[in-house]
């Protein structure tokens, strides 16, 4: 059983992998997708978008981390993996899931499911333009406008030579909208025998048992559920293997995002320091009582001044809460 970290554009960048494998559990991470056209990137955007690069593709505490490339033309794609490979990268990933309208305008993300033929040229010439030790993984959503293609799709990154498959069980046009629908992964396993990765909807162990018994996944990539929960992964394979669990508990928790504020102060612009940790107390807040107080109390703060001055307001408050 292995649990991946999504590859959330926007939010899961080097930083929160860092945090969020810190606290265990999680087995492998995907960067934010780089976006290929008709070029050739140069080293830095991967450098950019994946510092691990320089640990050897692996986060500070160790968890492998693969790149993630969209676009929609498979020579350019090719070249791109075959560049991001001789950087050091210990897996390629290829984004055919990815909802935003101004991606799909482009001919990126999940607009590329209503074309399986293409999703087989794109997958097969990254798959011969890497090395064979080098996975080539791919991840999409059941479809564009509705499931019909689903199988069709499954089969052509399949023979395409791609190692592992994610999906996340909604359409495009679901978005993210509840439910998931786990039990639409099951019939695939009848067309590949390579592995599936279930995907959506994962917030607590019990939602993790029941997409693995609908889905008949193995492995499972949580997303929000994380960011929510920041050692969701931990608790899942404790009570999996029978063990009992205390869940991360605030102050715990806290000094999490106190890091990540840290790390904004030192590398973000004065303006934009809050909004990491904004954006983060937004997911938190679903299962922190104390995370929606801090939010509330920062979400009108910008300055690093006020912020810090928050920030430590909270930490006091907190330490005479538990005195």
């Amino acid at each position: 059983m292995q649990i991946h970290l999504a590859p959330m554009e926007g939010v899961v960048n080097a930083r929160m992998r860092a945090l969020l494998t810190a606290v265990g559990g999680i087995d492998r991470c995907i960067t934010e997708f780089v976006r290929i056209t008709d070029q050739l990137l140069p080293a830095r955007v991967y450098h950019r978008l994946c510092p691990e690069l320089k640990n050897g593709s692996k986060t500070p505490s160790g968890t492998p981390v693969y790149i993630q490339l969209l676009g929609g033309e498979p020579g350019p794609m090719a070249e791109n993996a075959a560049l991001a490979a001789s950087l050091g990268a210990i897996g390629i990933d290829t984004n055919f899931g990815c909802p935003a309208k101004c991606v799909n305008r482009h001919r990126g993300g999940s607009v590329l499911l209503d074309e399986p033929e293409l999703l087989y040229q794109i997958i097969n010439s990254m798959r011969r333009a890497v090395p064979k030790s080098i996975p080539v993984t791919a991840k999409i959503r059941l479809g564009f406008n509705d499931d019909s293609k689903l199988i069709d799709i499954v089969s052509a990154i399949s023979e395409a030579g791609a190692n592992a498959l994610t999906i996340h069980a909604r359409t495009r046009m679901d978005g993210y909208k509840p439910p998931a629908h786990w039990h639409q992964l099951a019939k695939v396993h009848e067309f590949t025998t390579i592995p599936i990765i279930a995907n959506g909807e994962v917030w607590s162990p019990e939602d993790f048992k029941e997409c693995r018994q609908q889905s008949l996944c193995h492995d499972v990539m949580l997303g929000r559920g994380l960011l929510a929960r920041p050692d969701l992964a931990l608790e899942i394979k404790s009570v999996a293997s029978g063990k009992e669990y205390l869940s991360q508990q605030w102050p715990a928790t806290l000094l999490l995002l106190e890091a990540l504020f840290e790390d904004s102060l030192a590398n973000c612009a004065p303006r934009h320091v809050g909004g990491p940790i904004k954006q983060w107390l937004g997911y938190l807040r679903r299962e922190y009582t104390e995370a929606e107080q801090l939010f509330n109390q920062i979400k009108r703060l910008n300055t690093p001044y006020d912020l810090c001055a928050a920030l430590e307001e909270h930490r006091d408050y907190q330490s005479i809460a538990a005195a």
